[in-house]
Formats: structure tokens, C-alpha cells, sequence
């Protein structure tokens, strides 16, 4: 519950929650709130994601805040927020974009606009402010280097199709990232969210071929060298690059289109600690926040209004390679088709695997 006293102190300037206010009252306002509460517990925010750790370390040190997070899934973290409204535990997580408006839906979370909202773009914040997302992941191939010469490597989905290496997508039936990749190859082929045929004829195409791989593209696949070509976020293919040996990976995004989706945090409706959560949220949207999430090889959702440093910059994909990324538009057509997808995967391509 919200202390009385707290809420005596911000006054009128409670109105943070519902409007992007950068004057530097409103900002010490809600630190000097946020320092009295003390602590910020989180969930899905661990150290080691998206470098998380960096954030919480500056919060601890600018704003003398405690931090403790959970790790959980999306989905537990808003069942978590709704069950525990009476006692939470938990003031902010870090949900899947798709799981932001689910959340706002059941009314578990509470809104806050930084005051870099602007620079947000439309597509990856609710105009209320309920949600937002601070980091971005888009469909992109890596690429095994001692496997694909230079002059054979893809850079589009039209080069995939017409290569001679395997192509490993994963399991569409289990992972967002493999029916992630079967929607940015339906967007590049003229698909999109209600229609993923021209998708399942693309890899469909693959497998006739024989170049179907069924092996998933981990950090452990690439490291054997079982992977020749994979379909993954950009985040995670930098950072299985980054882990194994840079040299040895390329990492890039199609150029003849891909999707782009994200994390958004979500704040708890119920927060013990609101205002710690709040100047949170600012944090990771100011120009620092951003670029310890760029430490962490997730494309900041201000890459363009950030002047990363320049080791960080040449750890991550330069800008000009996600001209053709597009978001999803109709979340509720995608749910339903990739639901759909695994049965329509099994029936369309695996039955052409050689």
C-alpha cells in the first residue's frame, strides 16, 4: 500500500503517473519519494539479462535504492502482480511486449511516462503509459563463418532460400523466437500477421532441398558447430557471438525485411515501493539507462537518440541494417495465428524434410 506521507509529499505532482512532466521539479520530486521508500524489488530483471546488474548498481548509487529480483516468465510475473495485490512483493518487472497490454487488460499495473517519452516510438508504448519498451530484439541470421564464405553469406530472406548451407530455425511449437522468425519471413514475402503462406512456402522450399536443420540455435549448438545458418534475435545471436568468438560469427539482419518486438517493464498496480519503481522506469529511458541495456546486447528503443560509446556501439548491429523491421500490428491476429503455426509447420514443411 501506498504511504500516506508519500502521497502527502508528491501532492499535485502524483500527476507523473499519467503525463510526461521533465522539469526538474517534478524529477526531484519523485527521487527524493523514491529515496524515502528506500528499495525497488523487481521481477525478471536478473543481473545477467540485458545487463541489468548495471542499472541496479547505479540506482544503488545515485539513489541509495535496495534491489532484490525474482526471476520468472512473463506470464507469472503478471499472475504474481494479480495474487498478490493485498501483500505484493514485487514492484516492477520486465514482461514481453505482448504482455504488456495483457497486464493493463487485467488492471494490475500503473502508469508512468519518462520524460524521454517522445522519443519513443508510437508502435512500442501504450498512450497511457502503462507500458513501454526499453529494449528491442528483431529476427536476424547468424551466420557460422568457417561453414558460409563471405561470398555465399545471406543477407536477405532471398539469399536464404537460394543458399547451399542448412538453415536452423528451432522449434516453432515451444519457442517465440523460431515462430518469430516464421512471421519476419512471411512479412518479407508479402505476408504478415493473419497470413504466414508465404512463410511456410519459403521454408517449405528449404526442406524440399534438404536443408531443413532441426537442430535449435543455443550457444551450445553454435559452439559444436552444428550451426550453419540460424534464425534468431539479434540479441541473443550478438550474444552467443560475443560468448564463443566474435571472429567467428556474423550477425545481421535480413535485409529485405524482418519483425522487431521488445521488453517493456510493467509496474505494479499494488507497489509497496511506487515511486522507487517510477524513477526506475526513468532511469532505464534516460540516455544512461539505454546504454547499460546496450552493454548488454539489447538495441536500446532510443538507439537513435543515444550516442552510444563507441566499444559498446561495435558490440551491436549499426542502425542502417533495421530500415525493414516492422512491428507487429495486429497482436490478437498473431496469437491466433501462432497458435495455429505448429500444427500448419508440421502439415506444410517438416512433411517436405528430407
Amino acid at each position: 500500500m501506498k504511504q500516506l506521507f508519500l502521497a502527502s509529499l508528491l501532492g499535485s505532482t502524483i500527476a507523473l503517473c499519467t503525463s510526461a512532466m521533465a522539469a526538474d521539479v517534478d524529477l526531484k520530486t519523485l527521487e527524493a519519494a523514491a529515496k524515502s521508500e528506500g528499495a525497488v524489488n523487481s521481477v525478471g530483471m536478473p543481473d545477467a539479462w540485458a545487463n541489468w546488474k548495471g542499472t541496479w548498481e547505479d540506482l544503488a548509487t545515485k539513489y541509495g535504492l535496495k534491489h532484490m529480483d525474482t526471476d520468472m516468465s512473463s506470464a507469472q510475473e503478471v499472475a504474481k502482480f494479480a495474487a498478490e495485490k493485498d501483500n505484493a512483493s514485487a514492484d516492477i518487472g520486465d514482461v514481453g511486449a505482448a504482455f504488456g497490454p495483457i497486464a493493463t487488460k487485467q488492471g494490475v499495473t500503473q502508469p508512468y511516462k519518462p520524460s524521454t517519452w517522445e522519443q519513443i516510438p508510437a508502435w512500442a508504448k501504450d498512450k497511457d503509459g502503462h507500458w513501454a519498451l526499453a529494449y528491442t530484439g528483431s529476427i536476424a541470421f547468424i551466420i557460422n563463418k568457417q561453414v558460409v564464405k563471405d561470398a555465399d553469406a545471406p543477407k536477405s530472406w532471398a539469399d536464404l532460400k537460394n543458399g547451399k548451407y542448412k538453415v536452423s530455425i528451432g522449434d516453432v511449437s515451444t519457442a517465440a523466437q523460431a515462430a518469430n522468425g516464421v512471421l519476419a519471413a512471411a512479412i518479407a514475402n508479402g505476408g504478415d500477421e493473419k497470413n504466414i503462406k508465404p512463410a511456410l512456402d519459403f521454408f517449405a522450399e528449404i526442406a524440399k532441398q534438404g536443408r531443413l536443420s532441426m537442430s535449435n540455435p543455443t550457444v551450445q549448438t553454435l559452439e559444436k558447430g552444428e550451426i550453419e545458418v540460424g534464425v534468431v534475435w539479434d540479441f541473443n545471436g550478438l550474444s552467443y557471438r560475443k560468448q564463443i568468438d566474435k571472429t567467428r560469427f556474423d550477425v545481421v539482419i535480413p535485409s529485405d525485411g524482418s519483425v522487431i518486438s521488445g521488453y517493456t517493464t510493467i509496474i505494479n498496480k499494488y507497489a509497496k515501493h511506487p515511486n522507487a519503481a517510477k524513477l526506475t522506469r526513468e532511469y532505464i529511458f534516460s540516455d544512461a539507462g539505454q546504454i547499460n541495456l546496450a552493454k548488454g546486447n539489447a538495441r536500446p528503443i532510443r538507439a537513435e537518440h543515444v550516442k552510444l560509446p563507441a566499444d559498446v556501439q561495435d558490440e551491436l548491429l549499426p542502425n542502417e541494417q533495421y530500415k525493414n523491421v516492422k512491428p507487429i500490428k495486429d497482436a490478437d491476429a498473431w496469437e491466433k495465428t501462432s497458435k495455429a503455426l505448429p500444427q500448419m509447420w508440421n502439415e506444410e514443411v517438416i512433411v517436405e524434410m528430407k
